[in-house]
Parts: structure tokens; C-alpha cells; sequence
């Protein structure tokens, strides 16, 4: 499995049939979204990608689009392994809109996916293999049931002195199975007719530049200096018995 997601999307109703009549993305309007989900960052439209491409861009990279009904984002820095804390501001830019957060990373078998509805969370999911379950708020969904009825276990070949999978399912495939329920479209499996394809559909690029890295660069380079001077410091040994910094270093 290789299936990645960063994905959040404001929706006034079904994303699915929004994203099948989606059409092109609207530019000034996509914009906009980018500069409410990370407000005083540097702006650069770049190259674009779709949907299916896009739910994991490269670091330092923004994929998004608003179309009539939904809004989506797509950037790692919007993977929270409690998604319940997601940050005040990315509810507020919802409006009362419906808000759905999906992240999922193939090399740690880790998922994690939230729903808000008028503000309030409803659903919240976050485990792996390794961290185990570290959020389980709200009832699950009907398209988790069979996963944690046990009717979706991890197909393993054990060898001798392996141990068995550390959760009833794999998350990954949950993840799929939620990628489908909330938006409508799979990263990986085999599509269903009424599946959206996602690539078909369009997302525009954005480089984005934090606005406090120069402060951080700044920080950053006094407390090396600072490190630098430490190591250069000689002490020696007082009369009293203390040791002092030696003159001249």
C-alpha cells in the first residue's frame, strides 16, 4: 500500500456530487480558501495537479479548489495526530459548513480522520499499529462497522517468532473505506461505478511561505553562536577553590 492523504474540505452537502460536476476550479475563490487555512503566509501560484495525485503534495507545496459546494485543501501540514484539536481558525473558515479531515501515511500503516458538523465534532479517529488508538470520539460511522465487528482482519502469513497484527484491521484499508464514504473517490482498490474519479479532477498549486521562518532562522543562528561561544570557554581554577572563566578564552 502507498495510499497518502492531507486532505481537508469544507462542504455544504454530499462531497461526492459536488466533485462530480466540479468542473474547473475557481481561481480567485481558491485563493482566498489558501490564505483563510494559512492566514499571513506568503502566496505563489504554481503548477497544479489532480485530486488523485494531489491528497499528499511535496513539502512546501499546496494543492486546493473551491467549487460550488466544496472546498478542498490538500498540504501535510494538516496532519494532526488528534484531530480533535484541530486549530480554531479552520473551523471557524467553515461558516457552519460541514468539515471533514482525512490523513492517512502508508510507511507507518497510520489513519487518521474527523468530521464536524455546525461546529461541533462528531466523529474522530487516529491509530496505527504502532501508537495504537490515540483518539476514538463519537460513534463510528456505518462504513466502520465491519472493521471493528472483526470482519475486516489482517490477512498475516506468521513466521516463527512474529506476532500477529497489532490492530483488528489495517488502517489503510479503513482509510480507503473512508476516503469513498466522505469524498466519494478511492486511492486504492477497485473503483465502483458511482466512484468519482479523481483524476478528473483539478487542483491548483501553491508555494506558500511561512512568514515567521526568518524569525526562526534568526533564533536559530544566535543559538548556535551561542553553542559555538560555550565551547570555546576555558575555565580555570580559582584560589578559593571555584573555577572561573579564564581571560582570553
Amino acid at each position: 500500500m502507498g495510499a497518502k492523504t492531507a486532505l481537508l474540505a469544507y462542504a455544504d452537502g454530499d462531497v461526492a456530487s459536488s466533485l462530480r460536476e466540479a468542473g474547473e476550479p475557481e481561481g480567485a475563490g481558491t485563493a482566498a480558501l489558501v490564505a483563510q487555512v494559512f492566514p499571513g503566509w506568503g502566496m505563489e501560484l504554481t503548477e497544479g495537479d489532480v485530486l488523485g495525485e494531489a491528497t499528499y503534495p511535496p513539502e512546501g507545496l499546496t494543492y486546493a479548489a473551491s467549487f460550488p459546494g466544496v472546498d478542498l485543501v490538500c498540504d501535510r501540514r494538516l496532519m494532526f495526530d488528534r484531530p480533535s484539536e484541530l486549530p480554531t481558525h479552520l473551523l471557524e473558515a467553515a461558516a457552519g459548513r460541514r468539515v471533514i479531515l482525512h490523513a492517512m501515511h502508508s510507511v507507518s500503516d497510520w489513519l487518521a480522520f474527523a468530521v464536524w458538523e455546525e461546529g461541533c465534532l462528531r466523529r474522530s479517529l487516529s491509530l496505527s499499529p504502532d501508537g495504537g488508538i490515540v483518539e476514538n470520539i463519537g460513534d463510528p460511522f456505518p462504513f466502520e462497522m465491519p472493521y471493528w465487528a472483526g470482519d475486516r482482519p489482517v490477512e498475516s502469513h506468521l513466521g516463527w517468532g512474529e506476532e500477529p497484527y497489532a490492530l483488528p484491521f489495517h488502517p489503510l484499508d479503513l482509510g480507503n473505506e473512508a476516503l469513498r464514504a466522505l469524498f466519494g473517490f478511492l486511492l486504492e482498490g477497485r473503483p465502483l461505478p458511482e466512484d468519482v474519479d479523481s483524476d478528473e479532477v483539478p487542483l491548483l498549486g501553491f508555494a506558500l511561505t511561512d512568514p515567521d521562518a526568518p524569525r526562526r532562522a534568526q533564533e536559530r543562528a544566535a543559538r548556535e553562536a551561542a553553542a559555538r561561544r560555550m565551547q570555546r570557554r576555558s575555565l580555570r581554577l580559582g584560589p578559593d577553590g571555584s573555577w572561573r572563566e579564564a581571560v582570553g578564552g
